[in-house]
């Protein structure tokens, strides 16, 4: 007597889970122009690598012989598999089964996401769309809930939110919102190093009925949480055009980083001379003080070519922030944007700041900035903004960042957000337009020279000749006369020099492996 009959069942039951909710189902969602979790999973990983986790977990019903009369599959589909021959573990609700809201053994498998990254020590990507918890609980509709509500689990339990939390930590985490994704996957979108999202996606903590019910506001899904909203809010680090783009982004990002925080950052081949000397550096920064400059380009003239990787571009605009490589090193890369509040630092640049050093602390990625800073971002909307507690915090983050840091005054280092541009034992280079003191120019003069500029005969005219009287004699030479940087530099030597520093500091990123931990922030 053979097993046939339950091998049988295994084999009706993997059939009813690759069919997701029905054919109907996935044509509607294949209709809305996305994949279905498994084709995403597919489309991401390398071929053929796929090892689903749980492939029959879900809710049965067996007539009395125990024949399978119908199975329900759960809505997440969670395996191990490789991207460009590196591990990660992968998962994601499954829409076409009630709106990726979690059924009971989904849940379960969401949940085991982080624990199985955690014990395989390996990356963690969500590709996400789902509604989260619903008032009918994980049964669904047109079943009666427990007495007295719902269930909830053990007091025992392991809060759900610590695996996720240690994940962070200890393995990189990348999430996309490929959809309408609310309350518990919007958290789990967040809670990553790098989340992108799809346009024709939102991102809600509650949508439009809970919001009517509750506000009395009466939005829909695109109004309260389309990329419109989140490409400036700093929920995503980007939004990309479809599902392939997202796929992409996060391979990509993946590349910069190592497979734990026990491991090194992976370096890279590079074709790229490591002594390039790019002419237009020399010109970049305008001698006209008032005028602005191409910071992306500059970083781009620097870095092995395209190799930069920019997060959250349209976040905290007078910053940014990115993952780049130098002589094929992984390395974060931070610039003022002169276009934006002429690079000052807002409460949303300094946030965005603050996250970013973490990250490339967390992973052993040096820091490289590009220091233009004219001082934290000022004016009644600035101070309403709190501008100075997160402009702190990011100091924080900064001065207690272990990993090696490289600094390059491009033009201004002003004010006490200047000092956030400069780690502890930081390698400094300068540029001849680099400019300092505790006040820019401008400002300096109208607060020292207030009553003599109202009282000259043509005040515009004398505010000029005071500030450029002021401007001429902040000189870059005296500071690097005596020692004030490491050196003062010819910016087309920029890319020789930070390729030496990248050398000269292998041995301080061999020492640097481990978690972090930080102390109390303002």
């Amino acid at each position: 007597m053979s097993w046939e009959r339950e091998v049988e069942g295994i084999r009706a039951r993997r059939d009813a889970a690759r069919a997701h909710g029905g054919a109907d189902a996935v044509a509607k969602q294949h209709e809305l122009g996305r994949l279905t979790i498994r084709e995403r999973i597919d489309a991401f990983l390398d071929d053929a690598t796929f090892r689903e986790q749980g492939p029959i977990a879900g809710h049965a019903e067996v007539d009395e012989s125990g024949t399978l009369r119908s199975f329900a599959p759960a809505n997440y589909v969670l395996g191990r598999g490789l991207v460009d021959g590196r591990p990660c573990v992968v998962g994601g609700e499954d829409f076409t089964q009630r709106g990726g809201s979690p059924s009971p053994a989904g849940l379960r498998k969401s949940v085991f996401a982080e624990d199985l990254c955690l014990k395989l020590r390996v990356p963690l990507v969500r590709f996400l769309q789902g509604g989260g918890g619903s008032v009918t609980g994980t049964a669904g509709k047109g079943k009666k809930p427990p007495a007295g509500g719902a269930s909830g689990s053990a007091a025992s339990t392991r809060h759900r939110f610590a695996s996720i939390a240690e994940a962070m930590a200890t393995v990189p985490v990348a999430s996309a919102a490929v959809g309408a994704v609310a309350g518990l996957p919007a958290a789990r979108l967040v809670a990553s190093h790098f989340a992108v999202m799809t346009r024709g996606s939102q991102v809600l903590v509650a949508g439009p009925a809970v919001v009517e019910r509750a506000l009395g506001q009466r939005l829909d899904k695109e109004q309260l949480g389309g990329t419109k909203i989140h490409e400036r809010s700093g929920v995503v680090d980007a939004v990309v055009a479809d599902e392939a783009e997202a796929f992409a982004a996060i391979r990509r990002f993946f590349s910069y980083l190592p497979t734990n925080v026990d491991q090194p950052a992976p370096r890279a081949d590079c074709s790229d001379p490591r002594d390039r000397a790019e002419e237009a550096l020399l010109a970049i920064v305008p001698r006209e003080r008032r005028r602005v400059y191409d910071a992306r380009k500059l970083l781009r003239h620097v870095v092995d070519r395209d190799s930069f990787f920019e997060l959250g571009r349209g976040y905290g605009r007078s910053q940014i922030t990115g993952l780049a490589r130098l002589n094929g090193q992984p390395t974060g890369v931070w610039a003022n944007d002169p276009r934006f509040y002429a690079g000052s630092m807002t409460a949303d640049g300094a946030r965005k700041v603050r996250r970013f050093v973490e990250l490339c602390d967390t992973f052993h990625l040096p820091v490289t900035a590009f220091v233009d800073e004219p001082g934290f971002m000022i004016g009644l909307d600035a101070e309403k903004d709190a501008t100075i507690r997160f402009g702190a915090e990011a100091m924080f983050a900064v001065v207690q960042a272990t990993v090696p840091w490289a600094s390059v005054i491009v033009r201004k280092t002003y004010g006490v957000a200047a000092a956030a541009h400069f780690a502890p034992d930081a390698t400094i280079f300068s540029w001849p337009s680099a400019e300092g003191g505790a006040l820019p120019v401008e400002g300096g003069v109208a607060v020292a020279f207030r009553r003599e500029i109202e009282n000259a005969p043509n005040p515009e005219a004398r505010r000029r000749e005071l500030e450029e009287q002021f401007a001429g004699s902040r000189s870059p030479f005296p500071r690097a006369e005596s020692f004030g940087v490491h050196d003062l530099i010819d910016p087309r030597e920029t890319r020789a020099r930070l390729c030496d520093w990248v050398d000269e500091i292998q041995t301080q990123l061999a020492g640097h492996l481990g978690p972090r931990r930080y102390a109390l922030r303002p």
